[in-house]
């Protein structure tokens, strides 16, 4: 390895002439000649991929269609969801208290009440009331309020005003739109009119704490919708999920819960030709993640809607009607296949170091900040191809070993699926950077590969598998682990909280939010690097 180390460099190097491009090459030349480098490069596109296809093909799904039906199993246990109108999977299903109103109009309806029950984490047995044993309290999302739709075909276009059970007023339409209003819940001394108008393609929801002074909400435009569409009052509430930190990460179990709204001084504006309540379960039915129940009753001027399921986009984990998973779940594997390219950054210095080579490094080219730029771009460069191939490779083969279990994908655009995967890559790029940074400032290979471990893959993995929620959840923002949102594809919705599990796909800072906290590591590392390269001897 001397011998391919001391050939890398310029035959006749001058000091002060040497260009970042010769660097460069010198240090790639450097790079694939140490066979043990290259080897290492290719174990980390297989760990990568051969763990994710493990974790992608680690199920077991099976489902009977009744009691004495056979047990299927694989595609044949897929749920079908409905798709809202961007494409994503949602869940729809709520009762629903409609008229058809024809044209431009308006509803406005008081909300004196807001109850619940919820399983607290405890499933019914077959046969049983869906309500028994379920405690009394309202979930913190459970909705209630007015929505317009364009049909009662789930998935359909919609705009809602509503009161909710621990946020507030909220105006929300086309499942992934959340705007909030008033705060506080509603109380016997404290009710809320909720008001929604439509002009053409335009819903406007206001609030108003007293029914005279209104507030304007949201405004939402739903192209294309029917001269006639169905509006009314409607009841829903999310599945009641128990989370529980345990020695080795945090159990969760999840629960149907209920949703009931007492309703009064229904205000109808414009033309409804019906001139009467309908009442039934709106939405996907067997897909559903609800009790499957739901009523209304009038009294005097008082109408009481009680209902359950979501109206939200739909995400991975506890609380979904049926197995569902992500487009990211086959790269599982990264972060092993990730310690294997660190070791190598970190180690692109440190053999420099132990065997004396850096003076004939720094000799040949005596300009510090381009020795450590030159082996940063090559040591990054390699680990984004390496990345890219792992990605590439373990979807490629884990999302269909996932469909043919029975996993329901959940859906995303083409361009998410090329965020996944090239910022997979970059992820792996910039984590070898670190490494080559933190090699440059240790430079003691034992020491510089724990440290560099420590820095990025230790922090997730014990958010994964050993912390509590909430502290994995600061763990991933603060170090550079937060780099791994990145991978994430479906999104952290407000009014479709998922429960912090990266194996879920779901992290606490967005996607770029996370890279941008590995970046700003990354920078700080090459500027520690920088300096002590500087100050001190070779």
């Amino acid at each position: 390895m001397s011998g391919a180390l001391l050939a890398a460099r310029h035959p006749d190097p001058r000091p002060g002439r040497v260009s970042f491009a010769q660097s460069l090459r010198a240090e790639w030349v450097k790079f694939r000649t140490v066979r043990g480098w290259v080897i290492a490069m290719i174990v980390a596109v297989l760990l990568t991929v051969l763990l994710g296809i493990f974790a992608a093909g680690n199920v077991n799904i099976g489902c009977q269609n009744g009691p004495n039906a056979p047990v299927l199993t694989g595609r044949a246990c897929t749920p079908r969801y409905p798709i809202g109108p961007g494409g994503e999977a949602v869940t729809d299903s709520y009762y629903f208290v409609r008229q058809p109103m024809a044209g431009n109009g308006s509803i406005t309806v008081r909300v004196t009440s807001l109850t619940g029950l919820h399983g607290g984490g405890n499933e019914h047995a077959a046969g049983q009331n869906p309500l028994a044993g379920m405690s009394k309290g309202v979930v913190p999302w459970a909705k209630a309020g007015l929505i317009l739709t364009s049909s009662t075909k789930p998935g359909a276009a919609y705009a809602a005003m509503m009161v909710t059970g621990g946020h507030g007023v909220r105006m929300e339409y086309d499942y992934t739109h959340d705007t909030a209003g008033l705060p506080g819940s509603v109380t016997a001394t404290s009710a809320r009119w909720l008001r929604l108008t439509r002009t053409g393609d335009t819903i406007t929801g206001y609030d108003s704490a007293d029914g005279r002074h209104w507030n304007l909400v949201g405004t939402a435009q739903l192209s294309g919708l029917p001269a006639t569409v169905q509006a009314g009052m409607f009841a829903t509430s999310p599945p009641y999920t128990v989370s529980t930190p345990g020695v080795i990460g945090t159990s969760n179990q999840s629960g149907p819960s209920q949703a009931t709204a007492v309703f009064d001084d229904v205000t109808l504006r414009g033309s409804w030709p019906a001139g009467g309540w309908a009442g039934d379960n709106a939405g996907s039915g067997a897909a559903s993640p609800g009790t499957g129940l739901g009523y209304y009753r009038k009294s005097g001027t008082a109408v009481t809607v009680s209902g359950s399921g979501d109206i939200a986009p739909l995400v991975a984990g506890p609380g979904s009607a049926g197995p569902t998973s992500t487009f990211e779940q086959p790269l599982a594997g990264l972060f092993i296949g990730l310690i294997a390219v660190m070791i190598v950054g970190t180690m692109f210095f440190t053999v420099e170091y132990r065997r004396g080579l850096i003076r004939t490094t720094l000799a040949a080219d005596p300009r510090r900040g381009r020795v450590l730029a030159a082996k940063a771009v090559v040591a990054g460069g390699v680990a984004f191809v390496v990345g890219l191939a792992a990605a590439i490779l373990a979807i490629s083969i884990g999302l269909p070993r996932q469909r043919n279990q029975g996993s329901y994908i959940l859906p995303v655009s083409t361009l998410t699926e090329l965020r996944v995967i090239v910022g997979t890559a970059a992820l792996v790029a910039l984590a070898a950077v670190l490494a080559v940074a933190i090699g440059a400032m240790l430079r003691r290979s034992a020491a510089a590969v724990t440290a560099a471990i420590v820095a990025i893959v230790l922090p997730f993995l014990l958010a994964v598998t050993v912390l509590p929620a909430s502290a994995g959840a600061w763990l991933l923002r603060l170090t550079p682990a937060a780099g791994f949102a990145i991978e994430q594809s479906i999104p952290n919705y407000v009014q479709a909280p998922a429960v912090f599990s990266p194996a879920q796909g779901n992290y606490p800072l967005s996607p770029w939010v996370g890279f941008a906290v590995l970046c700003a590591w990354v920078a700080a590392a090459l500027a520690g690097a920088y300096i002590l390269l500087r100050r001190r001897d070779a």
